[in-house]
């Protein structure tokens, strides 16, 4: 990576940076971590932050997708916050095992519905 693209303004932020950032309700509790971005491959924009949620030192931890329409960047926090509570996310959908996960677009459904987000699908 070149100084030129680790360097942005304003609103930009390289997903490398995203990745490991806090998430909180908005009563200020810590409710996760981004874990990763899914991103669109044609437009290029994020539609999901992937979430872990609960769990104890990395013990049970859930992952949770979260439409990226639904997280707002608190520049106070250094993280996101998102309108959930902790028994929102304990009945959110989740991807049970990571890495063998394959993204459907009733899957995707399913998640935009559950936020009350506009579905990307």
């Amino acid at each position: 990576m070149t100084d030129v693209t680790r360097i942005t303004s304003g609103s930009l932020i390289a997903a490398d940076s995203v990745n490991g950032t806090d998430v909180y309700n908005a009563a200020g509790e810590k409710l996760g971590t981004v874990d990763d971005i899914m991103l669109d491959k044609k437009s290029g924009r994020a539609i999901y932050a992937v979430m872990s949620f609960g769990g104890f030192l990395g013990m049970g931890e859930k992952q949770h997708p979260l439409p990226w329409s639904s997280l707002t960047y608190d520049e106070n926090k250094g993280g996101f916050v998102v309108n959930l509570d902790k028994k929102q996310l304990q009945d959110a959908p989740t991807i049970d095992d990571y890495e063998a996960f394959e993204w459907t677009p009733d899957y995707g459904r399913t998640v935009d519905k559950y936020y009350g987000a506009p579905t990307y699908w």
